[in-house]
């Protein structure tokens, strides 16, 4: 079986009660939990394989985030106040 090789963003968020939560922008929904950076980088790629071998069945075409280019944005907003 021929093999391909795809690049994709994780987004880990650390969680208040511990742990991280790992989000795939490139693949909606695609969202996944670990104790751990690595356990949570490892369930992302479980997730990821899952979600792609999903949208093969369908026959839907696999997006990636080769293109993507990241950065980040600092804001500074005026904050209401608390009713």
């Amino acid at each position: 079986m021929k093999k391909s090789r795809r690049h994709f963003n994780i987004v880990l968020r650390p969680e208040p009660e511990g742990g991280f939560t790992a989000l795939v922008p490139a693949l909606p929904g695609c969202v996944t939990y670990g104790r751990t950076l690595a356990e949570a980088k490892r369930m992302a790629g479980d997730a990821i394989a899952g979600y792609i071998q999903s949208l093969r069945k369908h026959g839907e075409p696999i997006p990636t985030d080769d293109e993507t280019l990241l950065t980040s944005l600092e804001l500074e907003y005026a904050e209401t106040a608390q009713r």
